[in-house]
């Protein structure tokens, strides 16, 4: 008996050893060459766009006076952040535009969410907005000047109304577009307003709000740009306009790069944001 219990103990300890270690280890690889291939599938249109940009003033496409070759636009794109005047106007900018942003995000968000749920709000205010909504930020640049002067303070009121109404109209846009039905259910199960807007119209909204936000941290660049081009003393719109001014063209597309390539990051850091605040959505796309 001792015999018989023993022997099929000693047959079943070589399959205990599971070949699963061996068998991960290719698995890191093929997800770094995934990667690889994502990240070259979406560089290739940028990859061109420099080929282009390098080729064309060199072969007499075009002046390039007017367009230099990329790496004389990088090479000047070096020597300022070497100098740290780069990171001088980049670090006025992005303060204020951030800080723009920022109060358009606290001031427009919940005004929109109050908008969005309560129906006599809403007819009370839809007409000034409609009026305000239809006129252009850059349009009131001389207002804005004119009343808080050529400081810090008009530059940030003008990014925080350019970036108020996508912000806003998409927080009514998210919080008038949730499904009735799921209101209907919710209501069915008792909830009172404040844990039906907690627990459905918000989460229900998030997605929509995070898109106006992205629309908003894109305008919070442009029309800062533009603003800085009057009366400021640093910045990347001031950048920009005296490179023009003093025929430094290298330097003007080093502005301009510097500026695409924070939109960029600020979209991106949106879209991590979004996904944060929504991962109960479900990615459809292939």
């Amino acid at each position: 008996m001792v015999d018989i219990a023993e022997r099929p103990t000693r047959q079943a300890a070589p399959p205990a050893v599971s070949p699963a270690v061996p068998a991960a280890a290719p698995a890191l690889p093929g997800r770094l060459l995934g990667l690889g291939r994502r990240a070259l599938h979406r560089s290739v249109a940028l990859l061109a766009l420099a080929a282009v940009w390098e080729t064309a003033p060199r072969v007499g496409l075009v002046d390039r006076v007017f367009l230099p070759p990329l790496s004389e636009v990088l090479t000047a794109w070096w020597t300022l952040l070497r100098t740290g005047q780069l990171a001088d106007h980049v670090g006025a900018s992005l303060t204020r535009s951030l800080t723009g942003l920022a109060l358009a995000v606290a001031a427009a968000i919940p005004l929109g969410l109050l908008i969005g749920w309560y129906r006599p709000l809403a007819d009370l205010l839809s007409p000034l907005l409609e009026v305000f909504r239809n006129t252009a930020a850059l349009a009131l640049l001389p207002v804005f000047v004119l009343i808080l002067g050529l400081g810090e303070t008009s530059k940030i009121a003008l990014v925080v109304y350019a970036c108020s109404w996508p912000i806003l109209l998409n927080t009514i846009a998210g919080v008038k577009g949730v499904d009735p039905l799921l209101v209907r259910s919710a209501r069915s199960m008792g909830l009172n307003h404040l844990r039906l807007f907690q627990k459905v119209i918000l989460p229900a909204a998030v997605p929509t709000i995070f898109t106006g936000v992205r629309l908003a941290g894109a305008y919070s660049i442009l029309v800062l740009v533009a603003a800085e081009m009057v009366g400021a003393k640093a910045g990347l719109g001031y950048l920009i306009n005296y490179a023009q001014y003093n025929f430094a063209i290298p330097d003007m597309y080093a502005g301009i790069i510097t500026i695409s390539a924070i939109g960029l990051v600020v979209n991106q850091l949106l879209v991590a944001g979004e996904r944060r605040f929504s991962t109960w959505r479900v990615d459809v796309t292939a």
